[in-house]
């Protein structure tokens, strides 16, 4: 009795924290986003300035709601800066998809090998899509002052829920990703011998094949003047 009501005083501190968060899901923390750095901080594993974009204003609010006296930002996890979004030159995008793959509240649409663009009303501006992009074609932008549609309240509460959003997704894809392999793995388990080994010579043949073009087309080169 006793430990389920620590554990639901637990999870009231940790809703508290997560809601003074920006919800930029930049991971500069040293965490995987908003919720698991407010769980590290009630778990005593971080402190309450490790977050850049919440400032010292943001470490303020989290002093005042834990009691404890408020301290500067640790600058190890970066420094504040202005609210800001980023832009992909689309002329120099290959789509990769790196970028969606990156986003942590999906504001990134596009296909795979067509050209990508940022959903700007949902950006939160973490930079995580920057780093691995190939063409190196993704830049950060700050907003303009008076630009913004909404309060900074409701645009952590709408990145906040676009994270939850992203975060059932991709564990409903790993579900299913996981329920298809294993019925691939049976269907294979079951499959007739004879069958089996005529799947895999095919598979030999057009690999050997692959490998007798890319050889000819390399030959090709060498003897060109």
């Amino acid at each position: 009795m006793v430990a389920e009501r620590l554990k639901h005083l637990n999870q009231s501190l940790i809703d508290a924290i997560d809601a003074v968060l920006p919800q930029t899901q930049c991971r500069k923390c040293g965490f995987s986003g908003c919720r698991p750095y407010a769980q590290a901080i009630v778990a005593g594993q971080a402190d309450i300035n490790q977050c850049p974009p919440g400032n010292q204003q943001g470490i303020a609010k989290l002093a005042q709601l834990l009691g404890v006296a408020p301290k500067p930002l640790n600058s190890a996890h970066g420094y504040p800066k202005p609210p800001s979004v980023v832009r992909i030159d689309e002329q120099l995008c290959i789509g990769c998809t790196l970028c969606i793959q990156s986003c942590p509240v999906d504001a990134i649409v596009g296909a795979p090998k067509q050209m990508h663009t940022i959903i700007t009303a949902e950006c939160t501006g973490c930079e995580l899509c920057i780093t691995p992009c190939p063409m190196d074609c993704i830049e950060l932008i700050a907003i303009e002052p008076g630009k913004l549609d909404d309060l900074p309240q409701s645009r952590a509460d709408k990145a906040r829920t676009r994270y939850y959003m992203r975060q059932q997704r991709l564990n409903h894809e790993n579900t299913s990703n996981k329920k298809t392999n294993q019925t691939n793995s049976l269907d294979r388990q079951h499959e007739p011998v004879e069958m089996a080994e005529q799947r895999k010579k095919m598979i030999i043949q057009t690999a050997l094949e692959r490998a007798k073009i890319i050889q000819a087309e390399a030959e090709k080169k060498t003897s060109m003047p």
